[in-house]
């Protein structure tokens, strides 16, 4: 039995970038997310009453896909969850 080189036992276990990844990578390039929630933080609810909030960070990407894409809240809310 031949043994397997590092760059062929690499290739096996690679798994294949999705359509879905690379979207996110390209989107993590553009958008200045630190410069986004530093504007949105002043305005942003504490969480002091209610329930606590989600993420702010979490929220601008859902509200990006939102407009890129004209879902509805369902929509982004089901194509989070798939």
């Amino acid at each position: 039995m031949k043994q397997e080189s590092f760059s062929v036992m690499e290739c096996r276990c690679r798994k294949k970038r999705t359509k879905r990844e690379e979207f996110l990578e390209i989107m993590d390039e553009i958008i200045p997310w630190e410069e986004w929630v530093s504007l949105v933080v002043p305005h942003y609810p504490t969480g002091k009453r209610g329930r606590p909030p989600m993420e702010i960070e979490t929220m601008l990407r859902m509200y990006l896909l939102q407009c890129w894409f004209s879902l509805s809240d369902e929509g982004v809310e089901d194509a989070i969850y798939d």
